[in-house]
């Protein structure tokens, strides 16, 4: 691993943006805002197909099978063909799904769009995660929460986008096609970069058995699934409930999705600060109580704008989820950093796949409002796993 070097005078560590950083960055910036924004055309698309909340709920599904297949494959196509390489291909891999999701094809075709922008945006991700964890060494933390929070700070535009060009002649497809340039951007610095030991191929398993990833891997991986489970439920539905419960027109309800997700970019930018001094396990304790307190206030808002600010908020302790679990995963993974990250993303997967479908099944039997109590299951399953992990008993040593 190669790491940014630090002088003895630095009172705080601090993170170099070099050109690799931010050509990585980029690909944080391209996958972020088709991700944000696709949970919003799901509800827009269920209108214009005419289909109900557990169906349109199978986009989710779909691009889980894309995002778990580009996790099965990920440390086999790093290993032969490098990372950069994994990345460039990913990224044209969702240009396909794009084209797929905006094409005005029935139901089966934005399945089908979903499966292969899944696919595409995970092979991109698996690969430029580890690439950027390898390249700043012991500040990885403070690295990969802050790609994260470009991820998001992309996806804050992306449903306020949806939301204003569905009610013009334009339309919401206008928004989703704004991935193009993006990739297209990424795409470009990543081609100017020199030859970047982080961008080759990650160095090949030790000979000889390796040890089980262990408990406290696999209760990580739990929350996980658990944080990635409620991000997706809610940027999928968030907009549904605020339209069901409180009778705002779905365009607008679609925009909203944005709050949520501006608050995770907060979480993340400040967080990208935090983990430099504070140990992982104590900002994530932290951060399922602010996103059950969030939850709480959304659920019980009479008013569009008291939904809003608790919707911020809750995305402000969801923010810090997966980044911060994905690195302590890594941590646990004894070196192993390429197949954590590929064991992440397939349960990842599962979460988004399962979540949506789960709480637009659960919003046809019982209503929207009483599924969204599969949020605050989701936060006391993960804070269980976190205490079971020893990762706050770490913490107090």
């Amino acid at each position: 691993m190669t790491s940014p070097s630090r002088t003895a005078t630095d009172a705080v560590p601090r993170l170099q943006r070099d050109p690799l950083t931010l050509a990585l960055y980029g690909v944080f910036a391209a996958w972020g805002w088709f991700l944000f924004g696709f949970g919003p055309t799901v509800a827009l698309l269920r209108e214009e197909q005419g289909t109900s909340r557990g169906v349109a709920g199978l986009h989710g599904t779909a691009m889980a099978v894309g995002s778990g297949l580009a996790g099965v494959l990920a440390v086999t196509l790093a290993r032969r063909f490098g990372r950069r390489r994994v990345v460039t291909t990913g990224l044209l891999v969702l240009v396909a799904g794009v084209g797929l999701v905006v094409s005005g094809g029935g139901l089966p075709v934005t399945l089908a769009g979903a499966l292969v922008s899944g696919l595409g945006g995970l092979m991109a991700i698996n690969a430029a995660g580890p690439a950027l964890a390898d390249h700043h060494g012991e500040r990885s933390t403070a690295a990969l929460t802050e790609g994260n929070a470009v991820c998001t700070a992309l996806g804050v535009l992306s449903p306020v986008a949806l939301g204003a060009l569905a009610a013009t002649a334009l339309g919401w497809r206008a928004a989703t096609l704004v991935t193009l340039p993006l990739v297209a951007l990424a795409l470009l610095t990543l081609r100017r970069l020199p030859d970047e030991p982080a961008l080759s191929r990650p160095a090949p398993p030790h000979p000889g058995p390796r040890r089980p990833m262990g408990r406290r891997f696999w209760a990580l991986w739990g929350v996980i699934v658990c944080g990635v489970a409620a991000e997706f439920a809610t940027t999928f539905w968030a907009g549904d409930l605020l339209s069901a419960r409180l009778g705002v027109r779905p365009g607008t309800a679609a925009a909203t999705v944005g709050a949520f997700v501006l608050g995770m970019t907060v979480g993340r930018a400040f967080a990208a600060r935090l983990a430099l001094v504070l140990p992982a396990g104590v900002l994530l304790a932290g951060a399922l109580a602010v996103a059950a307190l969030g939850w709480a206030v959304l659920w019980t808002a009479g008013a569009p704008a008291v939904f809003v600010a608790g919707l911020t908020v809750c995305g402000l302790g969801v923010s810090l989820l997966f980044p911060l679990t994905l690195t302590m995963l890594m941590d646990a993974s004894a070196d192993r950093a390429d197949t954590a990250a590929a064991v992440g993303s397939m349960g990842s997967s599962v979460a988004s796949g399962v979540a949506p479908f789960a709480l637009g099944a659960l919003g046809d039997l019982v209503g929207p409002h009483r599924g969204f109590l599969l949020l605050p299951a989701l936060f006391l399953v993960a804070l269980g796993l976190l205490v079971g992990s020893g990762a706050l008993r770490r913490t107090a040593a």
